[in-house]
C-alpha cells in the first residue's frame, strides 16, 4: 500500500498567507513587477470526452491532440484544456482567448434537422458545452479560433445549418480522402478580410471533413472558399478577432500564423 504524502514527507509548514481576495471576485494575474514581461496568454481550448486507452486502462477521458497543444506554445500561449463536463462559461473569466476543437459531427438536433445517414458518432454533450463557451465567448469579445468543426458549431451557435455530408453536394471526397488521412484544399481568400490580412489571397491548407456549412448564420462573414464552393472561413461581424477555419491549421507546425494571430488578440485583450 503506498504512504501518503505527510508519512514521507513529515509534518507540513504552514502556508505564507495570502492577501484575501477582494469581493469583486478572484483575480486574473498576481502583481507583478511593472518592468517585467506580461504574462504569457491563458488560451482555453476545448477537448474531446471518449473512451480511451492507456498502459493497463481502459476508460472514458478528457483528450485532445497535442499538436493543438504544441501550436498554442509555439505561437506564445498557455495552453488550457476545457473538458465537456461541468460546463460553466465564467471559466472564461481566467482567460484571454479561447479554440474550439475539431472532432466528430455535430448533432443536427441542435440545427433542428433530421440525421443523414452518413451523420454518425455525435457528441450532444460537447455540442451543448462548445455553443455555451462559444456564445460567452462573443458576449465577453473574447478572441476565438474556431477549427473545422468548431467553425461549424459557431454557425450553428449564430442560427446557421450545416451540409450533413458534403461528398453528396460537391460530388467528391477529397475534403476527407480516406479514414485518417488529410486532404489539401487550395482556398481563395476574400481581400480586406482578416482572413487575408492574415494569410493572404489564397493558401493550401489540411483539410479532413465530411460536413460544411450551409446555411451561413447572419452575423458570420464568410471570407474564404474552396474551388468547389465550400467555405473555408468565416469572421463573426464586429468584433476583432472571432475566426472560424474548416481546415486544421494546427497540422501544419511549419505554419502558425493563425496561432500567432490569436495570441496576438489575446495579449491586446489580457491588456
Amino acid at each position: 500500500m503506498a504512504s501518503n504524502a505527510s508519512d514521507r514527507q513529515g509534518p507540513v509548514e504552514p502556508a505564507t498567507s495570502e492577501p484575501a481576495t477582494s469581493a469583486a471576485g478572484p483575480k486574473h494575474r498576481r502583481p507583478s513587477d511593472p518592468e517585467a514581461a506580461p504574462p504569457r496568454p491563458r488560451i482555453g481550448i476545448t477537448t474531446y470526452l471518449e473512451p480511451t486507452v492507456w498502459g493497463v486502462w481502459q476508460r472514458e477521458a478528457a483528450l485532445l491532440p497535442r499538436v493543438y497543444l504544441d501550436s498554442i506554445v509555439a505561437a506564445g500561449g498557455v495552453p488550457v484544456l476545457l473538458p465537456p463536463v461541468g460546463t460553466d462559461p465564467s471559466v472564461l473569466d481566467i482567460l484571454d482567448g479561447l479554440v474550439i476543437a475539431g472532432g466528430c459531427d455535430v448533432d443536427p438536433a441542435a440545427y433542428d434537422a433530421v440525421p443523414h445517414p452518413e451523420t454518425v458518432d455525435t457528441r450532444p454533450g460537447r455540442d451543448e458545452h462548445e455553443l455555451i463557451l462559444i456564445r460567452a465567448a462573443l458576449d465577453a469579445d473574447l478572441p476565438l479560433l474556431a477549427i473545422c468543426r468548431g467553425l461549424q458549431v459557431l454557425n450553428v451557435a449564430l442560427g446557421g445549418t450545416l451540409h450533413q455530408h458534403l461528398p453528396e453536394v460537391v460530388d467528391h471526397d477529397l475534403h476527407r480522402p480516406s479514414p485518417a488521412v488529410f486532404g489539401r484544399t487550395d482556398v481563395k481568400v476574400d481581400p480586406g478580410s482578416l482572413t487575408a490580412r492574415l494569410l493572404g489571397d489564397r493558401s493550401s491548407v489540411h483539410c479532413y471533413h465530411h460536413q460544411s456549412l450551409d446555411k451561413v448564420a447572419p452575423t458570420l462573414q464568410v471570407t474564404a472558399r474552396a474551388a468547389d464552393g465550400t467555405v473555408e472561413a468565416a469572421e463573426v461581424e464586429g468584433h476583432e478577432f472571432a475566426l472560424g477555419v474548416q481546415w486544421h491549421p494546427e497540422e501544419n507546425p511549419e505554419d502558425l500564423r493563425l496561432f500567432t494571430a490569436l495570441i496576438d488578440a489575446s495579449r491586446r485583450h489580457q491588456s
